[in-house]
């Protein structure tokens, strides 16, 4: 017996917060009966239906897009601004694990895989993800040590970041920084250097664990290979 919610996400119908979500407001029967307590348990012989539609188990998928800036990272935008599913063609209802901003560029992985999903975006995780950063300004030796150590914002601090300065442009006065994180806060990055006094002019998700973008330009896909998704499930285990 598994909780309700966590078997709806690990159908790959959608995170395990839209499916709590989705029970709480009525969306959910079992065995044609509505359910709207947060914690009911079933088993594989149950009839889930969302929305009148009984679910099945769908094959997993997994993949690794080289998001465009300007697009949205969810699954379809009420406003109709392009989102990262107009780059990828499958059967599959796959959502985004994480969001990238609006402008921001980089590594983004997919998949119907609510378990995985869930797992990796837990911050007992700690996965790490790293981005390259445009900012205005020249960073000082102790703007950067107070990222590496933490900065608060929204009210609480930020845990300990890699840091590394790639380039200064002393004449337009930007530069270009790496920095690593395994948190997954709003806009975490971008309200990291503002903290320090440095708005960011670009921003790139380099890598994700070891999901990097070779092979990969802007708009692009790719599936992960059978090794990289056991590996991912390890990584998330630790």
């Amino acid at each position: 017996m598994e909780r309700l919610q966590k078997v709806i996400a690990n159908y790959g119908i959608c995170s395990r917060r839209k499916a709590e979500e989705l029970i709480s407001k009525g969306h959910v029967t079992v065995n044609g009966k509505l359910v709207t307590t947060l914690g009911t348990t079933v088993s594989d012989k149950d009839i889930i239906e969302v929305d009148g539609e009984r679910i099945n188990k769908e094959q997993k998928e997994y993949i690794l897009l080289f998001k465009p800036r300007g697009t949205v990272t969810t699954t379809h935008d009420d406003k109709g601004r392009k989102t990262v599913m107009d780059y990828i063609e499958t059967d599959k209802r796959v959502y985004p694990v994480g969001r990238l901003d609006y402008d921001t560029t980089g590594v983004l992985l997919l998949t119907n895989d609510g378990e995985l999903s869930n797992m990796l975006m837990h911050p007992k995780a700690e996965i790490e993800k790293v981005y390259i950063a445009k900012v205005k300004g020249i960073l000082s030796g102790d703007e950067i040590n107070r990222l590496k150590r933490g900065v608060v914002i929204d009210g609480r601090k930020t845990a300990p970041a890699k840091v590394k300065v790639q380039k200064v442009d002393k004449k337009a006065q930007t530069s270009i920084v790496e920095i690593t994180i395994h948190e997954g806060r709003n806009h975490q990055v971008k309200k990291m250097f503002e903290r320090v006094g440095h708005d960011v002019l670009k921003l790139k998700r380099e890598r994700l664990a070891f999901l990097d973008l070779k092979g990969l330009k802007s708009g692009e896909y790719r599936y992960l290979k059978i090794k990289e998704v056991h590996q991912l499930y390890m990584l998330a285990k630790k």
